[in-house]
């Protein structure tokens, strides 16, 4: 399997991905290739980076690894215990808190809970910025 960068002839960039190298270019051939956002049938391959792997890798790269990973692990740990101490957690009630906590301007309360996509960009567009952390377990 190759992933492609692909671009229309509106200039829309997406991604796809091949069996091999001379399928993109027989599926193109056919116009059997065709834009995601508007269908253009004009789709050429658009420059892209290479994923590089290798099948040797030194212990030490995986302890270094390892100690960033947990380090970045304690970090959002931390963060997660100061939100959990400092904050009124509010579940999947959230985006109707926000809204409270938002439009009362004398209200000061701090919460944190969980929204959905569409909730999201709801309460973006009426112009409530959120802040979207990872929540790390703590037992894992």
């Amino acid at each position: 399997m190759i992933k492609y960068n692909l671009k229309c002839d509106q200039d829309h960039e997406f991604e796809s991905w091949f069996s091999n190298s001379f399928e993109f270019e027989k599926l193109n051939k056919k116009n059997m290739l065709e834009c995601i956002y508007c269908n253009s049938k004009k789709i050429k391959k658009s420059i892209m980076a290479p994923m590089v792997s290798s099948s040797k890798i030194k212990e030490e790269q995986i302890e270094i690894t390892d100690k960033e990973i947990l380090n970045e692990k304690n970090k959002y740990l931390k963060l997660r215990n100061y939100i959990e101490k400092n904050f009124e957690y509010v579940g999947k009630d959230f985006s109707k808190k926000v809204r409270e906590v938002y439009y009362d301007k004398k209200n000061k309360k701090a919460i944190y809970g969980t929204t959905t996509a569409k909730e999201r960009e709801d309460l973006a567009e009426e112009g409530i910025d959120l802040l979207s952390i990872p929540w790390v377990n703590k037992d894992n």
